[in-house]
C-alpha cells in the first residue's frame, strides 16, 4: 500500500481509530470504499452509482460490461439482430445459473422486465424500458395484456425482444439495473425482504454475504456463476463512506485499498495528490448540476429559474472548489460523443440576473421567499453548496437556507419535490445524448423537477424515431437547448473527472472508461 506523504499524522491515526470494522472473518481480499450507504440492493429501484456498483456484481444482465465500458455478452452468449435493428433475438448460456443452482431462464427477464414495467413496482428508470414495442402504454395503465409488449421467451433459453424503434444503444441497456434478472418466485414468497443476505437469490459473479447497514457489505464469489473461473477475488468488502476526509483515512492507514467514488477525494488534499503514483484520473460522461423546483414556490417562474443560474460563476466553482481538473459545464451533455453538438447554455451574467429577477417582481431580493438548497452530505456538497449561497446573496440579493441530509433521506426529498434548489449528478448509462436527456420527459421517474412539457416530449420522441444519426442528434441538440438555456429546468455546473486512489502495483483491472464503469468481477489484488 502507497503511504500518504506529507499528510498530517493525525489523520492517519484518526483513520485507525475510526475504522470500526469487525475483522473476525477475516480481512477480504480486496476492500473498496464506495461513498454512500446502498438506498437499495433491488436493481428495479435504484437509482444511484454507489448501489449500482453492488448491484452489477450480484446481477448479470444479457449483456455485462467490460473494464472498458463496452457491452459485452453476459448471461446471454449470443445475439441476432433484424435488418431493421427492431428485432433482437437473445440465446442464453446453457450454465447460466442463479446462486440456488437453478438455471437461468428466458422467462426470467420477461417476468423481471415486467415488474419494472408494473406500476406498484415503482421504478424511477422504467422509462430504460420504454424502447421495447408497447412498453411505455403498459407503464401508463392505457395496455393491461403483458403479452403485447414486445419481449417474450420463445423457448427457456431464447429470448425475442421487439423494439418500437431502432435503439443504437440497446445492448448497452441490457447490462443496466433495470434489465437485470430478478428471482420473481422468491420475491413473491418474501417481498421485500428478499434482498437480505441469507435469502437473496442471484445470478451473478458474487454472493450477498453480509450487509452490516453503515458499516460494510461483504460479497463472496459465487460458486455458481457461470464465468467464476475468471472471477479473481473470492471476497470484496464494500465500505460505505460518504466524508472525505474519513474515506481518505481509511486508505491511507491501510484499511481500504481502493477509493472508488468520484467524490471522495478530499479537495484539500487534491495538489498533493496528483503527484502521487496512486492518483488516477480521467474524464468520463457525468454532469453536476442542480434542479429547480418548477411545481411549487418561486421557481415556477422560469425568470427566476434563469435569474439564479446566469448568477452561478462556474469557473470560480472549478478553480476555487472541486480543483480536480473538472470542466465548467454550459451543458448538460458532457462532452466525448462522438458527432454530438451540445448546445451553448448561457454565460456567467449576474447584471443579466438581477434584471430578470427584477422583471419576476424581487427587485434586488427584495420580497424573495427565504428557499432551500438540497445537498447529500459530504465535504464537497458542502464547500459548493456555501459557494453558491454566497454568489446568489452577492448577486441577487436573496437568502437560501443550506439543507444537509444523509443520502437515502436526500433521495426521498429529491424525490417527493420537498425542496426549491437541488443538488443533482448524472452519470451516462450509455455512451449517447440521450441517456441526459431522456429522464425528463413529463412524468419521468428522474425528472424529479416537477416540470413537463408536451413540445419537449415530442423532440425527444421525434429523436427516438430519427434513423438518421446527424438528423437524430440535431433533435437531441434542440432539446437540451429547450431544457437548460429556455426553460431553465436544470443549471449545469461541472463535467466530473473520475477520481480513484489505488496502488496499481497491487490492485489491477481498473481501466477509465466514459461511464465510469469498474466492474468488481474484473479487479485483482496482489
Amino acid at each position: 500500500m502507497l503511504r500518504a506523504t506529507g499528510i498530517p499524522a493525525i489523520l492517519l491515526l484518526a483513520g485507525l481509530l475510526l475504522s470500526g470494522c469487525d475483522r473476525k472473518d477475516g480481512r477480504a481480499d480486496l476492500v473498496f470504499i464506495n461513498g454512500a450507504e446502498p438506498e437499495s440492493l433491488d436493481p428495479a429501484v435504484i437509482t444511484g452509482q454507489p448501489e449500482g456498483r453492488v448491484v452489477s456484481a450480484l446481477f448479470e444482465g444479457l449483456t455485462r460490461f467490460d473494464r472498458h465500458a463496452r457491452a459485452v455478452p453476459g448471461t446471454a452468449d449470443s445475439w441476432t439482430i433484424s435488418p431493421d435493428g427492431r428485432t433482437y433475438t437473445f440465446h442464453l448460456r446453457a450454465d447460466a445459473k442463479w446462486s440456488d443452482g437453478a438455471p437461468v431462464m428466458a422467462g426470467d427477464f420477461v417476468d423481471s422486465w415486467r415488474r419494472v414495467l408494473t406500476p406498484a413496482t415503482a421504478a424511477a428508470n422504467n422509462y430504460q424500458l420504454f424502447y421495447l414495442k408497447n412498453a411505455k402504454a403498459f407503464a401508463d395503465g392505457k395496455l393491461k395484456d403483458f403479452a403485447q409488449v414486445g419481449v417474450r421467451a420463445i423457448d427457456d433459453r431464447t429470448l425475442e425482444v421487439q423494439l418500437e424503434y431502432p435503439t443504437p444503444f440497446f445492448l448497452e441497456l441490457c447490462a443496466g439495473s433495470p434489465l437485470l434478472p430478478v428471482p420473481m418466485r422468491l420475491i413473491e414468497r418474501a417481498g421485500d425482504d428478499w434482498i437480505k443476505p441469507g435469502r437473496i437469490v442471484n445470478n451473478g459473479a458474487y454472493l450477498l454475504n453480509a450487509w452490516r447497514i453503515n458499516d460494510r457489505i461483504r460479497l463472496r464469489k459465487n460458486p455458481f456463476y457461470w464465468d467464476r473461473d475468471h472471477v479473481a477475488l473470492e471476497t470484496v468488502d464494500v465500505l460505505p463512506i460518504s466524508k472525505a476526509n474519513v474515506a481518505f483515512n481509511f486508505y491511507a492507514s491501510g484499511e481500504a485499498d481502493l477509493m472508488l467514488d468520484k467524490g471522495l477525494a478530499p479537495t484539500a488534499l487534491l495538489d498533493e495528490l496528483k503527484r502521487r503514483p496512486d492518483f488516477h484520473s480521467a474524464p468520463f460522461l457525468a454532469t453536476y448540476f442542480l434542479r429547480f423546483n418548477c411545481n411549487a414556490g418561486p421557481f415556477r417562474d422560469a425568470r427566476v429559474r434563469r435569474a439564479f443560474a446566469l448568477a452561478v460563476d462556474k469557473q470560480r466553482l472549478v478553480q476555487k472548489i472541486t480543483r480536480g481538473g473538472e470542466r465548467p459545464a454550459a451543458s448538460l451533455v458532457p462532452p466525448g460523443i462522438a458527432g454530438y453538438v451540445p448546445p451553448e447554455g448561457v454565460a456567467y451574467d449576474p447584471a443579466g440576473a438581477r434584471r430578470l429577477l427584477a422583471e419576476a417582481g424581487y427587485p434586488n431580493g427584495r420580497g424573495f421567499p427565504l428557499v432551500r438548497y438540497l445537498y447529500s452530505e459530504s465535504e464537497l456538497n458542502e464547500a459548493l453548496a456555501v459557494e453558491l449561497q454566497s454568489m446568489w446573496r452577492d448577486a441577487l440579493g436573496v437568502q437560501v437556507a443550506l439543507t444537509r441530509q444523509e443520502w437515502k433521506v436526500y433521495l426521498n426529498s429529491m424525490n417527493s419535490l420537498d425542496y426549491d434548489i437541488c443538488r443533482s449528478s448524472w452519470v451516462g448509462d450509455y455512451p449517447d445524448p440521450n441517456t441526459f436527456l431522456d429522464m425528463f420527459l413529463t412524468g419521468g421517474g428522474n425528472n424529479r423537477t416537477g416540470w413537463g412539457d408536451a413540445a419537449y416530449d415530442a423532440l425527444i420522441a421525434s429523436a427516438a424515431s430519427e434513423a438518421d444519426p446527424k438528423r437524430r442528434f440535431a433533435t437531441l441538440a434542440q432539446a437540451e437547448d429547450f431544457l437548460i438555456a429556455k426553460e431553465f429546468v436544470v443549471c449545469p455546473l461541472y463535467f466530473y473527472v473520475g477520481i480513484q486512489l489505488y496502488d496499481p502495483r497491487r490492485v489491477r483491472g481498473i481501466e477509465p472508461n466514459v461511464l465510469d464503469e469498474h466492474p468488481i468481477r474484473l479487479m485483482e489484488r496482489k
